[in-house]
């Protein structure tokens, strides 16, 4: 039996460049960076003190004080996302079988800001415990995906992924393969962060993992250029209703695009640095085009992983290089992390996202920020720097690579 065909029928996101999915799209088009000094808390002693913040986000304009106080940051963004997702795809109006509906949902991280508060309280006090009684479920990575489904009454399968970076291209990833196999028919799936807290920030800086371009932060995610000096913290969740073909054509949804692929594998290498020769990612894009039965010269556009890291970028492109060998040179890349900055746990479904709208409008976001070109990537490549390009994407793939060694590759397909 031939495994079933899985479509996007809805989106939603919040992000440094726009807090919903046309004020996103319109931010990736105008080349808009989204880094700002940070606004959350007083940054002025770390060694980075900007970040890509959320703007004008307010909880009380998504949910009653009561229910917001319950909520990290990360399960808000990710509930507010989602329910625009749902939205668009008019999936409620249609009388689903809510058995047969699901949310899988990425997170890095989950609470941070939760536990560093309820330890930074307990800390000034005398030793006498005293913590919030919703510190656990606030905290937990899997409990955005649980509001989630409580909002909707959806009673399908229902977990987080976790992998560092590369979260929610697992979360995507699963759900595709539980609608294929036949365990939904639709499924929530993307992922959420909120890491720019004083434990984030910190933690990032300890590891020398964050630019510190303090007196120029709107240029300061820099990806594959020659003087990039680590990637920007972001936050944010982004949100795809995920449906098999069917099921979706029965109710007269709206289609964005085919996810006909995903790739996973691990550098099994270091704790933080990728493999030099790109190890990883290479069997990652080698196993998505292979799930996907296509070949490299279908492929329009990669949205790269592309964090503005000296290793990183750098081992990608070597990767993209041994992959699609002299396709390489046909293809757009692009780096959408240059504007959002790095979503950690939430990166791999926004970058989804705008591969979709790429698809939907015929237009590659730009890479902007590059000043210089690195002798250690190939300048042949088409990088989309500074603007954006018209061209029709049928294909596009999307890398995101996490901590631990971590990598997931999703591709998606115009539909005929």
């Amino acid at each position: 039996m031939s495994s079933r065909r899985v479509v996007v029928t809805g989106m939603g996101a919040l992000t440094p460049i726009g807090n919903d999915l046309n004020s996103y799209w319109k931010g990736l088009i105008s080349g808009t960076s989204g880094c700002a000094e940070i606004t959350h808390f007083d940054a002025s002693k770390f060694k980075t003190n900007f970040a890509c913040e959320i703007k004008g986000f307010d909880p009380a304009d998504h949910f009653e004080r009561k229910e917001y106080r319950r909520y990290d940051k990360f399960s808000q963004y990710g509930v507010v996302a989602a329910s625009e997702a749902i939205s668009d795809s008019k999936i409620i109006g249609s009388s689903p079988n809510l058995d047969r509906i699901g949310v899988i949902w990425g997170a890095g991280i989950g609470g941070l800001e939760t536990f560093q508060n309820e330890v930074l309280n307990y800390s000034d006090g005398d030793g006498t415990p005293r913590f919030n009684p919703f510190m656990i479920p606030k905290m937990i990575p899997d409990i955005a995906a649980g509001l989630i489904a409580m909002k909707y009454g959806f009673q399908g399968p229902n977990y987080a992924t976790v992998s560092a970076c590369a979260s929610s291209s697992n979360a995507l990833i699963d759900a595709l393969t539980y609608i294929r196999v036949g365990y939904a028919d639709v499924i929530v799936a993307g992922g959420s962060e909120a890491p720019v807290t004083i434990a984030g920030l910190g933690g990032f800086n300890a590891m020398h993992a964050l630019s510190t371009r303090n007196e120029d932060a709107s240029t300061a995610s820099r990806p594959f250029d020659r003087d990039r000096d680590g990637f920007v913290l972001g936050e944010g969740a982004g949100a795809l209703i995920l449906e098999e073909y069917e099921h979706a054509v029965n109710r007269g949804a709206k289609i964005y695009a085919e996810l006909i692929g995903g790739g996973l594998s691990c550098d099994a290498y270091h704790m933080t640095a990728p493999h030099p020769d790109g190890r990883g990612a290479i069997k990652v894009m080698k196993n998505c085009l292979d799930d996907a039965k296509i070949s490299t010269n279908k492929v329009d556009l990669i949205n790269m992983h592309g964090t503005s890291t000296p290793l990183g970028d750098v081992a990608e492109c070597k990767a993209v290089k041994h992959v699609f060998q002299e396709n390489a040179y046909n293809l757009n890349i692009n780096s959408t992390k240059s504007m959002t900055g790095h979503l950690l746990g939430a990166a791999g479904a926004v970058e989804a996202i705008s591969c979709i709208l790429s698809i939907k409008h015929s237009m590659v976001p730009p890479t902007i920020n590059h000043f210089n070109n690195d002798d250690d990537i190939d300048p042949r490549l088409n990088f989309t720097f500074s603007s954006p390009q018209k061209r029709n994407i049928n294909i596009a793939m999307s890398n995101t690579f996490g901590f631990g060694g971590h990598n997931a590759c999703v591709i998606f397909r115009k539909l005929d």
